[in-house]
């Protein structure tokens, strides 16, 4: 008998394959033993996604060391998580999109004369939301880079490791918490909202435990991420402002708000003068 996967010869007696680590399989495909090999790759306690998803909110520090180290088969691989997370995310949006498409309507907290501007933005961002993923990591190793300036443990490389689990983690606790408060009849703008300082707190939480901060010094350290991040965030804004003058599109998304403001003023200083 030969394995099915490397073609390496089996004994009788043997589940596994000793060359590739293969599990032997015996049987036909059924609709049972096919329900059965879903349940204990997704459901099972002890399989590999399940363990790495529980153990980046327990202990964050033995995944990405043990990956960073050189141990890669206790938990999912940095690469196929982050896939996994892109392509749950894709789903997510397309679930979120049909069945609760008020958890993406900003309208409520859009400036006037910014609603056609706000619709496009989050066009944007569905269309292109697996890149955009892609690009905040690199983004967000870079702040790191400069947040912890002093801390030499990991290089750009090893940070670029660390957020890309904290990226997928992220995504993929939020599309599960969204989704199931969509069902209970939770479904808001609001909610997209409140993920963000939870976002924030758990990207701490895991730096925390990987460079054994005190709860002090990661408190000054996001203080002054937050700077990094307002910096980063001028930079950005003035490169797209500069983008949108040079093709013409600066006064097509700021336009209605001019002109909005302007009417606002008009009707103040008309009903001043009237009173």
């Amino acid at each position: 008998m030969n394995c099915k996967n490397c073609q390496a010869v089996l004994q009788e007696q043997d589940d596994y394959c000793k060359s590739c680590g293969g599990k032997v399989i015996r049987n036909r495909l059924t609709f049972r033993n096919l329900f059965e090999h879903i349940s204990e790759t997704f459901f099972n306690y002890d399989n590999k996604l399940l363990q790495t998803f529980i153990q980046l909110f327990k202990h964050p520090e033995d995944v990405i060391d043990s990956y960073i180290n050189g141990t890669r088969k206790k938990h999912v691989n940095v690469i196929s998580y982050f896939a996994l997370a892109i392509t749950i995310s894709g789903f997510y949006l397309i679930i979120v999109k049909k069945f609760f498409p008020e958890t993406l309507d900003f309208s409520q907290i859009t400036l006037a004369g910014q609603e056609k501007f706000q619709k496009n933005n989050m066009a944007f961002i569905e269309e292109y939301q697996s890149i955009i993923m892609m690009l905040y990591v690199p983004l967000y190793a870079l702040m790191a880079r400069v947040t912890f300036f002093n801390i030499k443990k990991y290089n750009y490389t090893e940070l670029l490791v660390i957020f890309m689990y904290i990226q997928a983690q992220i995504s993929i606790a939020s599309a599960i918490v969204v989704i199931t408060l969509g069902l209970l009849g939770i479904s808001s703008s609001i909610v997209g909202m409140l993920m963000i300082p939870l976002m924030i707190i758990y990207s701490a939480y895991v730096l925390k435990r990987l460079l054994k901060l005190s709860a002090s010094d990661i408190v000054v350290r996001t203080l002054l991420f937050f700077v990094v991040l307002g910096v980063t965030f001028i930079i950005i804004t003035i490169l797209c402002l500069v983008i949108m003058y040079l093709t013409g599109d600066l006064n097509e998304v700021f336009g209605p708000a001019f002109e909005a403001g302007k009417k606002i003023g008009e009707e103040a200083a008309k009903a001043k003068s009237a009173n």
